[in-house]
């Protein structure tokens, strides 16, 4: 019977290629409370903390009520680099929890998709 036969030489941990890798400070934000309709903002730092340069393919929300500012000129985050990313969080008209997301698309080849988590606590106005 003639089976795979063990190779003669050690084998080595493989190195990683070269590569962008991706990670954004804070990962998530909870802007507590807030009064219904206002808009909310905070800034995030996209990081790359890889070795080669980082392209931001694409920036999305999940609704209408959150939006980003992304410098065209900054998609590109050189090895060891970070880019400010600006988000705005417009509260609901009711009260209630809110859970939004951003997703930003990179060619991070283990990491394509990062999402950003935002929350906020609608409260009712005093009168």
């Amino acid at each position: 019977m003639a089976g795979p036969s063990p190779s003669a030489e050690p084998s080595k941990p493989a190195t990683p290629a070269p590569a962008p890798r991706i990670a954004v400070e804070p990962p998530s934000f909870d802007f507590g409370k807030a009064l219904p309709q206002k808009a909310l903002t905070r800034e995030f730092n996209i990081l790359n903390f890889g070795d080669q340069d980082l392209v931001i393919e694409n920036v999305a929300t999940s609704c209408g009520c959150t939006a980003v500012l992304l410098d065209p000129a900054r998609k590109v985050v050189k090895a060891g680099g970070r880019t400010p990313l600006r988000v705005t969080l417009t509260t609901s008209a009711t009260p209630g929890r809110m859970s939004k997301t951003v997703l930003v698309r990179s060619n991070d080849p283990e990491r394509p998709s990062l999402e950003i988590k935002l929350q906020a606590t609608v409260v009712a106005e005093s009168r």
